[in-house]
């Protein structure tokens, strides 16, 4: 696990296509994708600059549900989220929380088989995302 509970990887593609990639990725594994958010956007409306960096924020009840059964708070987290960005050298990077800090954060401990699966499952979905 990590110190700061994030796991980031480097993406093959630019920005909007990590994203796209990955908005494509949740859809087909029948997951709910509820909302795109692009920062760099948001930004350039109040006359800032700010590097490509969009927040995907997605999920699915049943994957969620026994997290929030096991320590309520959990649903602070949820639904998952994953940040595209691109970094001073115009790197792309795909960056999100590792189940594993999460359940940890909120002292739910006992769901390690829950937590392993949702880690596979983000697992696959940023390697598809990324081209990794």
């Amino acid at each position: 696990m990590s110190e700061n509970g994030l796991i980031t990887l480097p993406s093959t593609h630019g920005t909007k296509a990590t994203a796209d990639r990955l908005a494509a990725e949740v859809t087909a594994k029948g997951m709910t994708l509820f909302a795109r958010v692009d920062h760099a956007a948001g930004a350039e409306e109040v006359g800032m600059a700010l590097r490509p960096t969009e927040v995907l924020i997605f999920g699915n009840a049943k994957g969620g549900t026994p997290l929030m059964q096991a320590k309520q708070t959990v649903g602070i987290d949820l639904p998952l989220k994953a940040l595209v960005w691109e970094d001073a050298d115009g790197k792309v990077w795909l960056t999100y929380n590792e189940p594993g800090w999460i359940a940890q954060r909120h002292g739910a401990t006992d769901l390690g088989e829950v937590t392993s699966r949702l880690a596979a499952a983000l697992t696959d979905l940023a390697k598809t995302a990324t081209g990794a």
